[in-house]
């Protein structure tokens, strides 16, 4: 049998929280920094990568509107390179959060990097 080598099998870093013990332990030991529809927990981790992890309660709908408000976190935070390095991070959507436009949604998320960083200068 001949054998393949397949590029795109090569192991990519995966920036998810997965584990319910790594999201309790942001949610204990994090900074909390808020706005009117979301909350952003932030850690500083010992690795050189950053985490990051989006907590939408049921309470804000359907699986498909809690799916389109997670899709659009994810798009925010890759298009505006708001995450750091050396942190790990928990975007949390509160109630109401599944009403707002997508340029409402950024411009929340994106005063609430710039209080994490402020923050983390001190």
């Amino acid at each position: 049998m001949e054998e393949k080598n397949y590029q795109h099998n090569k192991i990519k870093i995966d920036h998810r929280l997965k584990k319910n013990k790594q999201f309790n332990y942001i949610f204990r030991k994090g900074i909390k920094y808020h706005s009117k529809n979301f909350n952003l927990y932030a850690v500083s981790s010992k690795f050189k990568t950053y985490k990051i992890g989006y907590s939408i309660s049921k309470k804000e709908g359907k699986a498909n509107k809690r799916n389109l408000l997670r899709r659009r976190l994810k798009e925010i935070v890759r298009k505006n390179q708001l995450v750091k390095d050396n942190y790990n991070y928990i975007l949390q959507a509160k109630n109401g959060a599944t009403l707002l436009t997508y340029s409402e949604i950024e411009h929340q998320l994106i005063n609430l990097f710039k209080k994490h960083e402020e923050n983390k200068s001190f």
